[in-house]
């Protein structure tokens, strides 16, 4: 019989524009409160999976760290914005074989200084372009920024999508930000303000992009039956996969129009035995406005091409809204530590926690990662038990 999983444990650092601490650290503190949120000591991890964005590094050294010991399971893995998602998957694969019992995953960066403007600081990060990557980068795409505006700028020429679609995904995420204590921007906007905010790069404003924040956030996952006689309310991951379409830097003819959603998604929702009308709350990547209109539009909440009209329909977004998409006002509004924001969120919601900000009903959450310029995907279905 196939062992069922479920998250148990979630710890997350301050985050924001918290200074001080290395990425390391904010891992450190961020496990430590995810076994303690599970009601566990450290001693009973027997697995630890670290991730790092482009900051200082988390490695495995972490394990010094937390004074760990004779651990069954320890690796690192880089898949950019869809890590946090295939680390939750490699776990519970890890617990079903039997190779690990109690594995805490773990993602941090510190990218953000003092006195650094939040686009230096990724810069900073950053390695100079070399080769064709270089030719690029001197004719003008030389950043995440660029390459997802030429993306969200083919998928504008095909659908006829429009910056008030984006605007509307940026307003009412922050309505659900005005809701989160821990979100970093909670002051509303209008569609109005939106327009007002300055180009970042053409046809992304400064509220089409995240924020860039420092921090951690950890979570513990073992076996549901060792899940149910812990602290907190289990849950369950019920469904997972993830598609690396591989064609950065590649001319093709669905750049920008298709992602790796478009198989990620009905993949993970066929595991968990999952209709896409069963779902109750999606927690969607949103380093920008597009990521998110392009995800819902590929899991299939709309006809592919629809996706700025039916967003922008009144009543669809938001709190009072339909559709209940990134109730912590995700990356844009909320934090940005890579998968971890919407994962994160989703666990909360799950759970049952998200205090003023609660989806009433909360029993199967669809939760994406995305790497990359559309490059990388991975969607996890969550539950209640």
């Amino acid at each position: 019989m196939t062992v069922r999983t479920a998250i148990a444990g979630l710890g997350m650092s301050e985050i924001g524009k918290v200074y001080g601490y290395t990425a390391s650290e904010f891992a450190s503190i961020a496990v430590r409160d995810a076994v303690a949120d599970a009601g566990l000591e450290l001693g009973d991890l027997d697995g630890l999976i670290v991730s790092s964005g482009l900051g200082s590094g988390v490695d495995l050294g972490l394990q010094g760290m937390l004074g760990l010991t004779d651990l069954n399971l320890l690796t690192s893995m880089q898949g950019y914005g869809s890590t946090a998602a295939q680390m939750v998957q490699y776990a519970s694969m890890a617990i079903q074989s039997g190779m690990a019992n109690t594995i805490a995953v773990v993602w941090a960066d510190d990218p953000l200084k003092e006195n650094l403007g939040a686009g230096a600081a990724y810069r900073s990060a950053a390695s100079l372009p070399t080769g064709w990557r270089g030719m690029m980068a001197a004719g003008g795409l030389s950043s995440a920024n660029t390459y997802y505006a030429l993306a969200a700028r083919r998928h504008m020429r095909k659908y006829g999508t429009t910056n008030d679609h984006l605007g509307a995904i940026a307003v009412a995420q922050r309505q659900w930000a005005t809701m989160n204590p821990l979100a970093q921007l909670r002051k509303p906007i209008t569609l109005a303000d939106y327009h007002a905010s300055r180009w970042i790069s053409e046809p992304f404003h400064l509220l089409d992009c995240c924020l860039v924040s420092n921090g951690g956030i950890a979570l513990v996952i073992t076996s549901l039956d060792r899940a149910r006689t812990l602290k907190q309310p289990p849950v369950e991951v019920l469904g997972w996969a993830q598609t690396h379409p591989g064609r950065t830097g590649v001319r093709n003819e669905d750049f920008g129009l298709v992602s790796g959603a478009a198989r990620s998604g009905p993949a993970a929702l066929r595991m968990a035995d999952t209709k896409l009308d069963e779902i109750d709350v999606v927690e969607v990547y949103d380093c920008y406005t597009f990521t998110a209109l392009i995800t819902l539009e590929d899991y299939g909440f709309c006809e592919k091409g629809e996706g700025g009209p039916f967003l922008a329909e009144p009543g669809r977004l938001g709190p009072d809204g339909t559709l209940k998409v990134n109730t912590g006002g995700g990356e844009l509004s909320s934090y940005y530590l890579w998968g971890m924001t919407p994962l994160s969120e989703a666990v909360i919601q799950t759970r049952g926690q998200a205090g003023e900000r609660q989806v009433a009903k909360h029993d199967r959450v669809l939760v994406s990662g995305n790497g990359g310029t559309l490059d990388h995907h991975a969607t996890l279905v969550l539950g209640t038990v």
